[in-house]
């Protein structure tokens, strides 16, 4: 069934793959987003193995509220977890699914076999800007300087186009929880403590979470391995979705075989 019934809400769950395949993946989107920014990924790598793509709360099909931290969305994954029957997976996610990611790693080590990290990183300060343009009730003015900052630029403009339309879907005042949750994350002085096989991926023309974010993270984690894509920007896993996919494929072969 697409939807699971959980403590924290109900949620939308788009999964497709074997399942019975060895180490199930999970993906997480990031602010303002839905599981269709993994659209690509989930398709390919569902090839080998089971793959689960969430809706977080108030984002996409999935009902009720957004949350305003990390460690809230966090409690969600956990949540949908449970209800999917998965005792521990692989768990990759997007600028903020990557550090709701991070944060379930670092709370429920036991459900995380594998990390992965994309355009994210152990802290998320977001531009006051944007803060400013929801509080005025300006939420098309905060997409569009999203839709700006988030593509890299050799990013076609009709995938910027549909990224700023796509991002107008959102409840804004979801997304000023989302941006409230990334403000406030910050843990890496607790980077250290991420003990499973991790992946840190981003794209060198990053304008929201740049290079030097992704470095501390791989310096961080003990023996993370960090993949840098020239020329992609924020949304890389769209941007670059074949290089993406193949890192991740290599990531998740590696994890199972340790």
């Amino acid at each position: 069934m697409p939807f699971c019934e959980t403590h924290e809400g109900r949620l939308f769950v788009a999964q497709r793959g074997k399942e019975s395949s060895s180490l199930p993946l999970v993906l997480l989107h990031g602010a303002g987003g839905t599981h269709h920014h993994w659209g690509l990924h989930l398709r390919n790598l569902s090839t080998s193995k089971r793959v689960l793509a969430l809706d977080l709360p108030g984002h996409g099909r999935s009902p009720g509220a957004g949350r305003s931290s990390i460690a809230d969305y966090s409690a969600v994954v956990v949540a949908a977890l449970a209800a999917t029957g998965l005792e521990r997976v692989a768990l990759a996610g997007h600028s903020m699914g990557g550090a709701v990611a991070l944060w379930t790693t670092l709370a429920a080590p036991e459900r995380v076999a594998a990390l992965a990290l994309v355009s994210s990183g152990g802290r998320l300060p977001v531009l006051p800007a944007l803060f400013e343009h929801l509080e005025r009730g300006e939420p098309a003015a905060a997409v569009r300087l999203i839709a700006q900052r988030a593509y890299g630029r050799s990013a076609p403009p009709e995938l910027r186009e549909t990224g700023e339309k796509a991002f107008l879907q959102t409840d804004p005042q979801v997304l000023h929880g989302d941006l409230r949750a990334c403000a406030g994350h910050n843990v890496m002085a607790r980077l250290g403590e991420v003990a499973c096989p991790t992946l840190v991926l981003c794209g060198d023309d990053d304008q929201v979470t740049p290079l030097k974010f992704s470095r501390s993270l791989a310096e961080g984690i003990t023996g993370a391995r960090l993949v840098v894509l020239p020329g992609a920007g924020h949304m890389a896993l769209l941007e670059q979705p074949e290089a993406v996919g193949a890192a991740l494929h290599n990531w998740i072969r590696a994890a199972e075989c340790s």
